[in-house]
């Protein structure tokens, strides 16, 4: 019985099912992080792009 244990014991730690889970997790911490980390530079960039925006359609229209 214990011979039997142990080998699924090991056969756990060789399954693989799950680790997509764990790797998702770590991106979505990884782009949090850089999100928190360049914040005021992301604000920025998305400001005077959306200004940009403003700005060009008033001639886009006439």
């Amino acid at each position: 019985m214990g011979k039997k244990r142990l080998k699924g014991f090991k056969d756990f730690l060789k399954e693989e099912e799950g680790m997509g889970t764990v790797e998702i997790i770590l991106i979505i911490v990884v782009l949090v992080g850089l999100v928190i980390i360049f914040k005021a530079q992301l604000r920025s960039l998305v400001q005077s792009v959306f200004e940009k925006i403003t700005s060009d359609s008033g001639t886009i229209m006439s």
